[in-house]
């Protein structure tokens, strides 16, 4: 299965998470990197490209920080340029449909700030996720078990080693090769 693993970022070379886990699956023969930075041009994507990359790829991962409890500017923007009327949605729109989308993202807070016990939260990450979720539907996508590394901002380097052997086995296991949720 090709995946396309679009890297939303808004300054990866100072990245330590999000740089080390696309760096974990870049190698991997059927995965493609895509870093959103250096395609948007004044705040505008290639959109024949953008479309087209979906379009050659059978799952589709959204790696990212959490940032303010949503995505990254550039990636909420890639959204709104790219999944459109007529391609991704509506009549017309299915070039997604059937196609798996994986989210991969770190939060600089701890497990606990994402439970919804928590006085400062009171949301859950799967909550926090459900407008991704709600997009994923709408596309006619088909959304796998996020993976979330919590605590990035703290993560040692041994844990973080962990994580992305982990990333690095969920897009180059059968079961993901295969489109199979998680």
């Amino acid at each position: 299965m090709r995946t396309l693993v679009v890297v939303a970022h808004p300054d990866l070379a100072s990245s330590r998470i999000t740089a080390r886990l696309a760096e974990a699956v870049s190698d991997l023969a059927h995965v493609t990197i895509h870093e959103l930075g250096p395609a948007c041009r004044d705040g505008r994507f290639d959109i024949a490209r953008e479309q087209q990359l979906l379009r050659d790829h059978d799952r589709i991962v959204w790696q990212f920080p959490w940032y303010w409890y949503s995505v990254p500017a550039v990636l909420k923007a890639w959204i709104d340029q790219v999944l459109t009327h007529g391609f991704a949605y509506g009549g017309s729109g299915s070039a997604l449909r059937g196609k798996t989308l994986q989210l991969v993202t770190s939060t600089g807070g701890p497990e606990e700030s994402y439970a919804a016990v928590d006085p400062t939260s009171r949301f859950t990450m799967a909550q926090l996720l459900a407008p991704l979720d709600a997009t994923a539907r709408l596309i006619g996508m088909r959304l796998a078990e996020p993976l979330v590394l919590h605590g990035a901002r703290t993560v040692s380097d041994e844990n973080l080693a962990v994580h992305a052997k982990r990333y690095r086995e969920l897009l180059g296991s059968a079961e993901a090769a295969s489109g199979t949720c998680l």
